[in-house]
């Protein structure tokens, strides 16, 4: 992995010949909301890529084109002029034919450069960074350059808990294991800086991001007890009995994610902490004890 200064990341002092051109598919979801409104303030022409023009919550005066992933030829006509492309497909069983659909379009149109949100973690089956994995190994082939964000788990994911933990508890299959939380801010700046680097026309980069520390789930208890103010406890169960209680109210495949989720935790295989996100950015990440401070009312019982 290669770690740069931020001075050598952003180019100011040499600026194009003309103002670089950045679409954003995914311009709506979290890290691509965060990414469009820093965009938003630098000198460039920002174009969001969207299939339902008229629901985006886009900034004042952003161009949107709408594609369909199904016909190429909407996805070529968007990205004619682009320069650079930034990819947050998300996750479901559409996502590996439509990244690689936006990538072949990418490519077929002339664009320069191509930044991919994947995710932290080993060769795997489990979903969906078995998916990241396909779409990654397409990239790699093409004739265009490439940078791969690889974010640990995004703080965001213990917000689907917020009535359980207000109630005192919440329960899983995580064991012992540990896990590093990464703020979803930080990855939309790294992405930022990915889109506005100087890079060679062949480079392909893969950039690890995490948080400052790994957590176990019974530490982000004691946190969260620490900042609520009354007890909060994390009830371990079994693989299957965690299969078995998810499965009453999600769909099988939401289930899937949340187990492999919970299998990937357990395992520590992303606890790692990395200094991607300082190097680049010139600070600290955030740390799960600011985002939860941030978010506490989440976590809160509703008043009476």
């Amino acid at each position: 992995m290669i770690h740069l200064k931020v001075a050598d990341m952003l180019n100011h002092s040499k600026p194009d010949i003309k103002r670089p051109r950045i679409a954003i598919a995914g311009a709506t979801g979290r890290v691509g909301a965060n990414l469009t409104a820093l965009l938003a303030a630098d000198p460039i022409d920002l174009v969001a890529l969207t299939r339902d023009s008229s629901a985006a919550r886009l900034p004042e005066g952003m161009v949107t084109f709408k594609v369909d992933f199904k016909r190429a030829e909407t996805l070529e006509q968007a990205l004619r002029g682009i320069d650079r492309l930034f990819v947050a497909h998300g996750t479901s069983l559409d996502q590996v034919p439509n990244e690689i659909a936006l990538i072949d379009a990418a490519v077929a149109s002339g664009v320069r450069h191509v930044v991919k949100l994947s995710a932290f973690g080993p060769a795997t089956r489990l979903l969906p960074l078995a998916w990241h994995m396909q779409i990654e190994a397409h990239l790699a082939l093409q004739p265009i350059a490439s940078t791969v964000l690889r974010p640990t788990t995004f703080s965001h994911v213990l917000k689907r808990l917020g009535p359980q933990i207000a109630a005192g508890s919440w329960a899983g299959a995580a064991g012992d294991g540990r896990v590093n939380f990464i703020d979803i801010r930080d990855v939309a700046e790294v992405a930022r800086i990915a889109l506005l680097e100087k890079i060679e026309p062949t480079s392909q980069r893969a950039y690890h991001l995490s948080g400052p520390r790994a957590w176990t789930m019974n530490q982000v208890a004691e946190e969260l007890a620490r900042l609520l103010g009354h007890p909060v406890t994390y009830v371990d169960r079994s693989p299957a009995e965690q299969r078995g209680a998810l499965g009453a109210g999600l769909s099988p495949l939401v289930a899937d994610l949340l187990v492999g989720l919970d299998q990937m935790f357990r395992e520590s295989v992303i606890a790692e902490t990395t200094s991607t996100v300082e190097e680049l950015t010139g600070r600290a990440p955030r740390s799960l004890t600011e985002w939860l401070t941030e978010n506490l009312d989440v976590f809160r019982a509703a008043p009476a």
